[in-house]
């Protein structure tokens, strides 16, 4: 906890922990980010130089331009269909739809044909959302399984990342679970759950791992993905996830903590920081592959926005603009692509019905 005075969402952990002794570090997160009305996501817009992070579309108007094309060409790879759900899952203030939109100005059949969902806990986030995408009648939504049928097409940027996670830790004794507790000073503290039947989460093929290793699964994020499959294999539909992570599943404690764009203590001014982990979007893309859809990626993100054409796009914005705008735009590009920066540590994965078999942006 917060050297302060606790917080609503603390003191609500800290009565749970007493009753049962201890929380898995995804009860942690969802309640610490999702809880309605105290947790950090639902109370807040977070975003931004005065927030505590920021996403590749409020760097740049460029990122969600790329992503716009990709759906437009992906529409037209599902056929056409003359009726569709265009769905963002967690679309931060709408800058990323609202520049996708934009760019897609260029299909007039495709703007046609969308009808716009967005999936979005955050009240105060709903209101910049209805800001930014009036004119496209956006419906909101509080999770997936609320999503009309028929053809869709998903985005969902730095969505899954922020869905809880369990971690469990090789001991001496096998696989325990981590979670947490409160120390003697009443601040919260790691500890090892009790062997369980939680131990079922661990994929077979981390049952095997060395002393002291830590593997990270999250059944959130399969729902999800396992829910989205079922959309693609009845209907015309894709789905397409950018998140940072790893580009093989494997071992590693990636649960942080982010306050005013720094790394903070997970444990300390809970309420008031993001929480966060790494995705392993490898391994959804297996799940979506073992459903029966057919899977992309991962790429680099930087790879797959060169595929699209960011640079052509960057270049085209800095035409007779003066030097300081150029240089702007130069470093948005860097920043968005470059291998130092997000371009490889942000992976880019998609998901189709069956029988497509290429997609923009995937070599």
């Amino acid at each position: 906890m917060g050297s302060g005075q606790q917080s609503g969402i603390e003191t609500r952990i800290a009565k749970q922990i007493r009753a049962q002794g201890a929380v898995t570090v995804a009860d942690f997160m969802r309640l610490a980010l999702s809880a309605r009305e105290l947790g950090y996501y639902s109370s807040r817009d977070p975003l931004g130089a005065a927030g505590d992070f920021t996403t590749a579309p409020e760097i740049s108007q460029m990122f969600g331009e790329m992503i716009g094309l990709w759906c437009v060409d992906t529409w037209q790879r599902l056929g056409a269909p003359q009726a569709i759900n265009l769905v963002e899952l967690g679309p931060g203030r709408g800058t990323l739809m609202a520049d996708a939109l934009r760019a897609a100005k260029l299909a007039p059949d495709f703007l046609a044909a969308i009808r716009l969902h967005l999936v979005e806990i955050s009240a105060p986030l709903r209101e910049r959302q209805a800001d930014n995408l009036q004119a496209f009648q956006p419906q909101w939504h509080d999770s997936i399984e609320t999503l009309p049928a028929g053809p869709l097409l998903v985005v969902a940027n730095e969505f899954f990342d922020a869905l809880p996670i369990h971690q469990f830790t090789m001991t001496e004794s096998g696989w325990r679970e981590r979670g947490v507790t409160l120390g003697d000073d009443d601040r919260f503290a790691w500890t090892l759950l009790p062997p369980g039947p939680q131990l079922a989460l661990l994929p077979s093929s981390l049952r095997a791992a060395p002393l002291g290793a830590i593997a990270e699964c999250s059944p959130a994020s399969q729902r999800i993905l396992g829910i989205l499959a079922q959309h693609c294999l009845q209907s015309a539909g894709a789905a397409l996830f950018i998140d940072y992570g790893p580009a093989a599943s494997g071992f590693g404690d990636t649960f942080q903590a982010l306050k005013a764009h720094r790394y903070h203590d997970p444990l300390q001014d809970v309420g008031d920081v993001d929480l966060t982990a790494h995705v392993d979007l490898p391994h959804l893309a297996r799940l979506a592959q073992e459903a029966g859809c057919g899977s992309f990626g991962p790429v680099g993100q930087g790879d797959f926005l060169r595929a699209l054409g960011i640079e052509t796009r960057a270049a085209m914005l800095s035409r007779h603009q003066d030097h300081v705008t150029q240089q702007e735009i130069q470093t948005a590009l860097h920043r968005l692509i470059d291998a130092a920066q997000m371009g490889t540590l942000f992976k880019v994965v998609a998901i189709t019905s069956p029988g497509i078999t290429e997609l923009a942006g995937f070599a």
